[in-house]
């Protein structure tokens, strides 16, 4: 379990400060904040759990979320952005990622764009993005976090093999430590998006943090399914792929390592 009292000290100078709100057990923390920002919750409202009975991932694919084993938060936020820039908050929400597990674990993690955290071929954490827009300015945006930390198995008809932060460190990583970091790292991640400069330097960071986004052979899944190379973000973090045909943005979808043929 989390240590309330000392999580609220360790971020009582940052937006989260008395917007914290845990639930042993809950469907979706994502839906627990869509609901929340819907009656009215303020920008930095925090929804975490320690179970999750309906946890899931883009595309409606399930997340296991077995009780005490991972870290499952979803963040409620109110910028004053355009909804042209939504498409680079699962990135700034991956950077955080990186940063907190790098920090707290001492593993090094890579980027799959859009949404994926792994530690070498194997996927340690994902997230999902929903948002509400209002014309072409965001109403709020929900980014849901799920990070396997404790678990030891997995499932074995994942679409990606799975690790756990423990796994990986050869230690038991405190979930506790981990949200906090997470939640400092989104903060500043999350300001960047209000400054035009370093918007723009988004793409390009993204890219240092990732094996994946430039000179990686791939498929890619959903509406804009094709196979070729990745090769770099553009401005608004839209995937480009040259096919043997043509150079392709990838506006929504995801990518894996293209079978060896």
């Amino acid at each position: 379990m989390f240590d309330l009292a000392t999580l609220e000290a360790a971020l009582a100078n940052t937006m989260y400060a008395g917007h914290l709100h845990f639930a042993p057990v809950t469907d979706s923390t994502n839906n627990d904040a869509a609901q929340a920002a819907r009656n009215g919750a303020p920008h930095g409202s925090v929804f975490f759990a320690d179970e999750q009975l309906a946890g899931r991932g883009r595309s409606d694919h399930r997340w296991h979320s077995a009780a005490g084993q991972g870290l499952y938060v979803s963040v409620l936020l109110r910028p004053q952005i355009f909804a042209a820039y939504l498409p680079l908050i699962p990135l700034v929400a991956g950077l955080a990622a990186v940063d907190a597990i790098q920090t707290v674990a001492n593993v090094a993690v890579d980027l799959r764009w859009p949404n994926d955290l792994l530690i070498s071929p194997r996927k340690a954490g994902g997230i999902l993005v929903e948002a509400k827009t209002e014309g072409n300015t965001v109403a709020f945006v929900v980014i849901g976090i799920g990070i396997n930390v404790h678990q030891q198995t997995f499932a074995p008809d994942l679409c990606t093999a799975a690790t756990s932060l423990d796994i990986e460190a050869h230690r038991r990583v405190s979930r506790q430590n981990l949200l906090a970091a997470l939640l400092k790292s989104l903060e500043c991640e999350s300001n960047e998006l209000l400054d035009p400069a370093a918007i723009a330097a988004i793409p390009q960071r993204v890219e240092q943090a990732s094996t994946w986004i430039r000179g990686h052979k791939v498929d890619v899944h959903g509406p804009q399914a094709c196979t070729g190379v990745t090769a770099g973000l553009n401005e608004h973090g839209f995937l480009l792929v040259r096919t043997a045909d043509e150079l392709v943005t990838i506006q929504t979808g995801g990518i894996r390592a293209a079978e060896m043929k």
